[in-house]
């Protein structure tokens, strides 16, 4: 298989008028569609259940995008077996043809991209921007991953022994279980999936409750190219009923989650207990969130640096594991910066996302009420500057929020909020600087601004996070450029997008020979 250098998804301007009107009859499409119901897949079949849950419009909380069917631990059962049986060809099959389903499903997704971005739009309360760069990301994962399985095939070189003939190449593992987010609802569970499936497993897809619409449309995707049933099974369903079925059943072999703390965490208890019948250990890939932040130093780009921060900390309302929740300013620059992020906050418009305004609406009400709980915390232990308080009263909206003076080890300092909330921190040096970044149980992304080639050094041996930037912002990893995950408990150290990422979902093998 000949193919050309991988090259990331270039984004979409919207101020060109084609691409805006193509946008805006995306929309159009898209919101003629809703209403559907959405069936399980489980091998070849289409499951209609009588449990089912309706996916709501974030900004519009009146608007139903469809509706999903559920799948209770019958269904959970029935797919790991069918799964099970799948596997034991889908594993033999090549690697190039696996890859290719990649390269059909990229050209697909790319065809459609106005499409895709738009139920991002109405799903997940992505603006244009961010809906596309999604979608953008997706076709990166199934461009880089397919390429890397190309790669992978191949056999590992070993030292030569004289009168032996010695390789090493990879296996898949088996069965998997795949928990994505809701904020990547397309990018994110693409990666996930495909990375877990080119390598020769089959899997068990489980979505966010919240974008729900999405992941189905990509299953029905998957299978309209070609994929063979049983590799991917889709069974959506409450998490308390199928949750820890799922990751507790001995066929399980490996569970691939990003979401929070506390649900990956229990997620790597119950996979490492064995359970009666189970051959292995299970492995776990986890990608657990974070706590991140922007320092700036006395001698750096000042506007820029705020620019970077309101677009780090705002962006998608705060909702990415990369976005800068914390701005640790150098004294002598502290109020320069605070005042220019807290204009350019107050410049930020919140509107419907379909509109394209920049500011729209968290995901859903508990989001809405674990936000608005650390804005009152954050009233106790700092000082508000800007926003605090609740938006569009149609939708999940709340204003994005700036609070000064806060302290080291407070909590808006050190806990993650997910939401649209900036906490800014004075530090006394450059050195204290890098030690308040530290002062969280995270370790996931992190930036610095500076034109001293010192503490950028400094800075690189010291900051403990997986993604760190000197002089841009926190956010916006592309695939390929910059592998992406974090450390403590950001997760299990795994790098989304890079060269050893699809090591995680196989086994090497060693083949010796004497002559």
């Amino acid at each position: 298989m000949t193919l050309t250098t991988f090259h990331n998804e270039p984004f979409t301007d919207f101020s060109q008028p084609a691409h805006k009107a193509a946008m805006e009859a995306a929309l159009a499409k898209v919101r003629s569609q809703f209403g559907q119901t959405y069936p399980l897949w489980i091998g070849g079949e289409q499951i209609q259940t009588q449990n089912s849950l309706a996916s709501i419009n974030p900004a519009l909380k009146s608007e139903v995008v469809g509706t999903v069917c559920q799948a209770n631990r019958q269904h959970i059962e029935q797919a790991l077996q069918i799964a099970g049986k799948r596997f034991e060809d889908w594993r033999y099959t090549s690697a190039e043809l696996r890859a290719g389903y990649l390269f059909k499903a990229a050209a697909e997704i790319r065809r459609n991209k106005f499409e895709w971005a738009a139920w991002q739009v109405y799903e997940a309360g992505k603006n244009w921007g961010e809906a596309d760069a999604d979608v953008a990301e997706a076709i990166d994962f199934l461009e880089y991953y397919g390429r890397e399985m190309l790669r992978l095939a191949e056999p590992t070189p070993l030292t030569p022994l004289a009168g032996e003939f010695n390789r090493q190449y990879y296996i898949p593992l088996g069965v998997g279980v795949i928990i994505p987010p809701w904020n990547f609802p397309l990018a994110i569970l693409v990666g996930m999936t495909t990375s877990a499936i080119v390598t020769g497993n089959t899997v068990l897809l489980k979505p966010s409750p919240n974008t729900s619409v999405i992941a189905a449309r990509f299953v029905e995707l998957m299978h309209r190219i070609g994929l063979p049933s049983g590799v991917i099974n889709f069974v959506p369903g409450p998490p308390e009923e199928i949750g820890d079925f799922m990751v507790e059943h001995p066929q399980t072999r490996f569970i691939s989650f990003t979401g929070s703390k506390t649900v990956g965490l229990r997620i790597a208890e119950r996979a490492a207990k064995t359970a009666q019948g189970q051959r292995w250990i299970k492995r776990v890939i986890a990608e657990m969130g974070g706590k991140d932040g922007i320092v700036v130093d006395k001698n750096a780009d000042l506007e820029d640096a705020a620019v970077q921060i309101v677009a780090s900390a705002f962006g998608f309302q705060g909702q990415k594991c990369s976005a800068a929740s914390r701005a640790i300013l150098h004294k002598d620059i502290y109020d320069a910066v605070t005042e220019r992020v807290i204009e350019l906050t107050r410049a930020l418009k919140m509107g419907p996302p379909a509109e394209n305004f920049y500011t729209g609406p968290v995901i859903d009400q508990k989001s809405f009420d674990k936000i608005m709980s650390y804005i009152e915390i954050g009233k106790q232990e700092a000082t508000l500057a800007v926003g605090g308080e609740r938006g569009l009263e149609e939708g999940f909206y709340i204003q994005p929020t700036v609070f000064t003076n806060a302290k080291r080890g407070a909590r808006i300092m050190c806990e993650e909020i997910f939401g649209p909330v900036l906490a800014i921190y004075r530090a006394e040096s450059f050195e204290e600087a890098i030690d308040t970044f530290n002062d969280t149980e995270y370790g996931l992304t992190g930036a610095v601004y500076s034109y001293d080639r010192s503490h950028l050094e400094y800075a690189q041996n010291r900051m403990h996070c997986g993604n760190l930037y000197f002089n841009r912002k926190c956010t916006g990893a592309l695939v390929g450029v910059h592998p992406f995950g974090g450390f403590n408990m950001s997760g299990t150290d795994s790098k989304a997008g890079g060269p050893d990422y699809l090591l995680q979902f196989m086994q090497a093998k060693a083949v010796s020979e004497k002559f």
